[in-house]
């Protein structure tokens, strides 16, 4: 069966000067002596920090609604949906009785890459992105953020839905759907 189509043509041979390399050694030189010349800037990094775009994804956190309740059902999607399994959630029941909610609820530093999949899928809307960049830990242990440090480095938002209002009013008058 004979070949079909067009052979690949080959680069000609570049010739003495390129196989020295000279020339590309040139161009980096020229590069570094435009930088030299040039003003520099220096960040005071704790005083100082860079001014993040809206859209920066940071660490994940957990956040409280209004009256100062956990948000998270521990429905386990983030948990689920999470790349590099960075989340471990395991589940209670809340004091009123309507639903549960996280026990434990920790995310390993180590192993996110804050993707933004927990943040997409949580249907309370109860973990978020957070601006804070800097992780220190001085060993593995410490880079896993458990309930209470999420809690604290969400703070509170304010819940549109409004989901505790309707729960706790049809559990109060013992009519269910």
């Amino acid at each position: 069966m004979p070949l079909k189509g067009t052979p690949v043509k080959r680069a000609a041979h570049a010739g003495l000067l390129a196989a020295t390399y000279l020339p590309s050694i040139l161009k980096g030189m020229w590069i570094t002596l435009r930088h030299i010349f040039r003003r520099k800037v220096t960040m005071q990094y704790p005083e100082e920090t860079w001014k993040l775009p809206d859209n920066y994804r940071g660490l994940p956190a957990l956040v409280r609604d209004d009256q100062a309740r956990v948000k998270c059902v521990a429905c386990f999607l983030c948990e689920y949906v999470c790349p590099p399994k960075a989340i471990h959630i395991e589940a209670q029941e809340i004091p009123t009785g309507v639903e549960k909610g996280p026990k434990v609820f920790d995310i390993n530093m180590l192993r996110c890459i804050m993707c933004g999949y927990c943040e997409e899928v949580c249907p309370e809307q109860a973990i978020f992105l957070t601006k804070e960049y800097t992780t220190v830990g001085v060993n593995r242990e410490e880079m896993i953020y458990h309930k209470d440090r999420l809690l604290e480095m969400g703070g509170i938002r304010p819940d549109p839905i409004k989901k505790w209002a309707h729960l706790t009013a049809e559990a109060g008058s013992g009519t269910h759907r």
